[in-house]
């Protein structure tokens, strides 16, 4: 039975689960459905940690986008957004720098939809509705929002969403077209799980989510390094969660958090 909600899109099949939906579940958010609690429900079961491993990735977001405000950016594309949820990128960068200016990208209606209640009114930042695995479209769109001048550094976020892309839909080819497109100086925040941390967690996270509309494909580090090209890894490299350049207070165990991350300044 479907949930009637006013912030659903009209014609949202709510029974079917989704990623974006599933995140903010295991976030604490409320803009999720019964379909989407039971398959998170089920996640738990394989990672009983995914609570954790989620905060971690969120946290990662923003000392990433403080990062590089710290390096000049000032403008932001964040592929696969999501639904937002505390500390969305625009909040983070328009606080160090109010004239900072985000593109959010998703297709996904209940974010896209949710995203636009909560963007309205600020003209410096914008949702637009594509799929990031077309990178044509979707620098088209963000092009054509005014918000982002790619003749000047970019930061490309795709944080948490590539374990989503099958290895046939060429996942290096997609974040070649995003580094082709931004200019040197830009950089790309980039995490996904991999099967290098906690493995039978990972195999059982695989299994349940082949059940949904958003398998999910894990990569080892070595391969997330290869999506690379044409960047310079910053210090510390490609690592686990919590050792990317913590903070003082972190006592997260970095061999439990699922999920590899790295940042790069394109070269």
């Amino acid at each position: 039975m479907s949930e009637q909600v006013s912030w659903v899109p009209e014609g949202l099949d709510t029974g079917k689960p989704s990623a974006a939906r599933l995140y903010d579940y295991l976030l604490g958010g409320g803009h999720n459905f019964a379909a989407d609690r039971m398959l998170g429900e089920k996640f738990l079961q394989a990672q009983p940690n995914a609570r954790t491993i989620a905060r971690l990735n969120r946290a990662f977001l923003r000392r990433a986008v403080l990062f590089m405000m710290d390096n000049g950016i000032r403008q932001f594309l964040d592929l696969g957004s999501g639904i937002p949820t505390v500390g969305n990128v625009h909040e983070i960068a328009q606080k160090a720098d109010p004239e900072a200016h985000v593109v959010y990208v998703d297709f996904e209606e209940v974010a896209v939809a949710h995203s636009q209640l909560i963007l309205e009114g600020d003209p410096r930042a914008e949702i637009v509705q594509e799929d990031m695995t077309k990178p044509d479209a979707v620098l088209e769109a963000a092009r054509e929002s005014g918000l982002i001048d790619f003749t000047q550094p970019v930061g490309v976020l795709a944080v948490g969403v590539f374990h989503f892309v099958p290895p046939e839909a060429d996942p290096s080819a997609i974040v070649a077209a995003y580094r082709d497109a931004v200019p040197q100086g830009s950089y790309l925040a980039f995490s996904q799980f991999t099967q290098d941390l906690q493995p039978e967690e990972m195999a059982g996270i695989v299994e349940v989510m082949k059940k949904s509309q958003n398998p999910m494909f894990p990569r080892t580090m070595s391969e997330v390094e290869g999506l690379f090209g044409g960047f310079e890894l910053v210090e510390p490299g490609i690592v686990p969660l919590p050792l990317w350049r913590p903070e003082a207070t972190n006592t997260d165990d970095p061999d439990k958090a699922g999920i590899c991350a790295a940042v790069g300044r394109k070269i």
